[in-house]
């Protein structure tokens, strides 16, 4: 790819970008959000059409003007933005548009279709049925669905954009298993990840943008931590997790064998004011039915819940909202945003009684309060007008952020606060953290990243199987105790 530029409305996504890769190489991909990376590959694929450039393929230029074309080429594509039909069976999901079929037009061959699948969940060690409807499997096991789908192409150079970022390590290991597999049959990997631990471990090159241009291209052994990041903010970076305690409060949210009657079974725990309470634990342990249950979304089948001492009852978001509590979701584009809705618009929604008087919205004041945490947590966006889908991940988030802000919680509730964010990002949202922290939020931070849990924390608590098995002081925590009370070996202090 060379000399690639696209813009959008008020952004320079691209500018005269380069980019190579070799047959047989895994080459990493990294910067931070907002830097261009997710905008090259859709170039790549055909997804965008560059407003600049020329892309040549085995040495001879290349028009790609769809994904079609791109396919056609040799060139797969695996989204940070899931791309499954709900609706569809896994088999359907990974052959749609290319089934086999009988010699006789117009007929699907479904026993072959769903022996491929088979063939394919096999080799990635995926336990899925392939007549199984997508809605019905893990944001996991659709990731691997969707590495199964660009498997199925036989492509000759595969983009994977965050394809670790809803993964647990052992599904981790398969995948990074399989790219060696992949690049010893001579096909060529981008990998696109935030995590640099996995940059060093499966890359070959390192590629970085900054800001829609090409900053560097160097082999990933010339390269370490620090200086990958340095290349990245265009700045040397502090310590992500600077840690510094807070005054511990009154308690302000207790839960006593709380169930949702299903994921959930008897938690009970206790958050103070002023602290940060690491929830940790495996996919499926149960942590996001407890935010759900707190928050309203789940019906809480048995158990209680004390706000500052007083009993409440839950049964909505609406509720919740009422008794102080905030909760920023795991799934900010499905959970969390209106992406073709504005800026504003999006910060408000929780909070409209704030800037409107006889059920009239006062611009100048809605227009004040939001520029305000756009201001505060540098959200990096060219209006308060512009739609919420073309921002980065990381702006997103703090845009999800700054609505609960506005609400002033008592606690908040953070579910993979920085999943899919980069390590700018991340150290400005734990630094706002520490910050609500200070002011006396209590805070809930469900994460699957064990340094953030281990690096943020006051205190740390451990589900398995819908239920707390590990409590622990920030002073005794280590990976190896967390790990142990996540597969139900239980630690209490321990």
């Amino acid at each position: 790819m060379a000399g690639i530029s696209k813009a959008f409305p008020g952004v320079q996504a691209l500018q005269d970008v380069n980019f190579e890769m070799a047959r047989g190489e895994i080459h990493a991909l990294v910067g931070e959000n907002g830097a261009g990376k997710s905008t090259l590959m859709k170039v790549l694929t055909g997804a965008h059409l560059p407003d600049a450039g020329q892309i040549s393929w085995r040495g001879q230029p290349a028009a790609i003007h769809a994904p079609a074309d791109a396919q056609a080429l040799g060139i797969g594509m695996i989204h940070q933005e899931l791309s499954l039909i709900p609706y569809l069976t896994v088999g359907q999901n990974i052959f749609l548009g290319r089934e086999p079929r009988w010699k006789l037009p117009g007929f699907i061959d479904w026993k072959k279709l769903y022996a491929q699948t088979q063939d394919l969940l096999d080799r990635l060690n995926l336990d899925v049925n392939p007549r199984a409807e997508a809605q019905g499997l893990s944001i996991a096991q659709q990731q691997m669905v969707e590495v199964a789908k660009a498997l199925s192409l036989n492509a000759d150079l595969i983009a994977m954009d965050e394809p670790t970022s809803s993964l647990t390590d052992k599904e981790t290991e398969v995948l990074f298993a399989m790219m060696r597999a992949l690049k010893a049959q001579g096909v060529a990997i981008i990998f696109i990840s935030h995590r640099l631990e996995e940059v060093f471990e499966i890359s070959d090159r390192v590629t970085v943008l900054r800001d829609g241009r090409h900053i560097a291209t160097r082999p990933t052994a010339e390269l370490d931590h620090n200086k990958i990041v340095e290349l990245m903010v265009g700045r040397e970076l502090g310590d992500i997790y600077a840690y510094s305690p807070t005054e511990q409060r009154d308690v302000v949210l207790e839960t006593a064998d709380l169930s949702d009657g299903d994921e959930l079974k008897g938690v009970s725990l206790q958050l103070r004011g002023g602290e940060i309470l690491g929830l940790a634990g495996l996919i499926g342990a149960g942590r996001t039915a407890l935010a759900e249950t707190l928050f309203g979304i789940r019906p809480a089948a048995a158990g209680d819940i004390k706000l500052a001492g007083q009993p409440v009852k839950i049964r909505s978001p609406k509720q919740a909202i009422q008794h102080g509590l905030g909760f920023v979701p795991e799934d900010r584009k499905l959970q969390g945003l209106f992406l073709h809705m504005a800026v504003r618009e999006n910060v408000l929604l929780s909070g409209m009684d704030l800037v409107a008087t006889l059920g009239f919205i006062n611009s100048g004041k809605a227009n004040g309060l939001v520029q305000g945490f756009v201001d505060k947590l540098d959200i990096r966006t060219p209006s308060l007008q512009q739609e919420v889908r073309n921002l980065s991940g990381g702006n997103q988030q703090k845009v999800v952020i700054a609505r609960w802000l506005a609400l002033q919680p008592r606690v908040l509730i953070l579910d993979e606060p920085t999943r899919g964010v980069d390590v700018g990002a991340k150290a400005e949202i734990h630094a706002l953290m520490r910050q609500l922290a200070e002011e006396g939020v209590g805070i809930l931070m469900i994460s699957s990243e064990l340094p953030e849990v281990l690096g943020v924390s006051d205190r740390i608590l451990v589900m398995h199987e819908g239920r707390i098995t590990g409590e622990l002081t920030r002073e005794e925590a280590t990976q190896d105790k967390i790990m142990r009370a996540a597969t139900g070996v239980v630690h209490h202090g321990i």
